[in-house]
């Protein structure tokens, strides 16, 4: 697991997101065009937490989320999304 600088605050989490399907199962190539933003990833930092709501997530993670979830950041040559917790739908 890569150590990243950044350190989200209260409720939000920091995912590496997995790298769009290059080729189908049958070995057609896709696209960049046509290609699907991944609904999963890795935790790879998380914030504090609210005062009455603690994270029940922890780094290294598997998690699923919504296609249209959180904000697209590069960092160092590396893309990650911050998302809040609850943007989450489960844990892989």
């Amino acid at each position: 697991m890569m150590d990243v600088k950044i350190k989200p605050l209260a409720d939000r989490v920091l995912i590496l997101p997995d790298q769009a399907e290059t080729q189908t199962a049958s070995g057609i190539i896709i696209p960049d065009t046509a290609k699907e933003k991944p609904q999963k990833g890795t935790v790879v930092a998380i914030g504090q937490g609210k005062k009455n709501e603690p994270i029940t997530l922890k780094k290294g993670d598997r998690v699923l989320y919504g296609k249209y979830s959180g904000t697209e950041l590069k960092w160092e040559q590396q893309e990650y999304l911050i998302m809040r917790e609850s943007d989450i739908i489960a844990i892989i």
